[in-house]
């Protein structure tokens, strides 16, 4: 059985051909979609002339749409985006920045850009610039500058965040791994002790704490139990005594009464 087979395209096919248009394809995808689909059938010349009219149609189609693509792509020259997302303290973003966040920011400037024009280079989940490539066609691309901003001031190096003095707060140059957390801060409590424990390092120290109570717990009930045994070893000693001697008192009645029978 033949790996490929001649079909002749009844519609447009996206990345394959237009109508009228004999394409090659392998066996399985004409079968499993295309001729299931009646988007293609088998090439025969009446058929090929039967669909020259519309196949003209279909060209001028295509044209129309590449000279819009060429203008759009003369239009996306310098041009920049800007959202604004929301993130924590250190920039990181609670949501990725898609395909169709872009497409629809660059939509809402007037460019037709669908989310599968645009190419990302790489996962946009921080605040900073990046550089996007649209590609609209094999020949056609431009790339646009997309800044990704937080939706509130974060505290930069040398400087406090607005309205950050008070709790949660860093002292003045202080940078993201120096400053404390919020949140850390938030769940922190003091114990009798003065110390901070609970959320994150302060419950470790905590745990360290109940570790060495129940090591002192053990210690002392092992020492109490030792006090104990001694105490009744002691206790049995005088009894043992009082009995050896008792033992040897009427054994030295019967020395005695040996020697005046002898």
């Amino acid at each position: 059985m033949a790996k490929t087979i001649k079909l002749l395209l009844i519609e447009n096919v996206e990345s394959l051909g237009i109508v009228g248009d004999v394409v090659n394809v392998r066996t399985g995808y004409a079968r499993n979609f295309l001729l299931p689909r009646t988007l293609a059938t088998q090439p025969s010349d009446d058929k090929i002339k039967e669909l020259s009219g519309k196949r003209a149609d279909a060209q001028r189609e295509l044209d129309l749409q590449r000279a819009g693509r060429v203008t759009l792509n003369d239009k996306l020259k310098g041009v920049e985006l800007t959202l604004v997302r929301s993130c924590n303290d250190q920039g990181i973003l609670y949501g990725a920045v898609t395909q169709q966040d872009i497409s629809a920011a660059l939509k809402e400037q007037g460019h037709n850009v669908l989310a599968r024009d645009v190419r990302i280079p790489q996962t946009i989940k921080r605040v900073d610039h990046f550089d996007i490539n649209i590609k609209l066609d094999s020949d056609l691309d431009q790339t646009i500058k997309l800044h990704v901003k937080p939706d509130r001031e974060l505290a930069t190096t040398g400087s406090t965040a607005p309205g950050a003095e008070g709790e949660g707060a860093g002292p003045a140059g202080a940078g993201p791994d120096d400053r404390p957390s919020r949140r850390r801060d938030q769940w922190a409590l003091p114990d009798d002790s003065g110390r901070v424990v609970g959320w994150g390092s302060g419950k470790k120290e905590e745990k360290r704490e109940e570790g060495k109570k129940a090591d002192k717990k053990d210690r002392s009930e092992k020492a109490e139990k030792s006090d104990k045994a001694e105490t009744a070893e002691k206790a049995d000693k005088p009894e043992k005594t009082e009995r050896s001697e008792k033992a040897e008192k009427p054994a030295a009645g019967e020395k005695k009464s040996k020697k005046k029978a002898e």
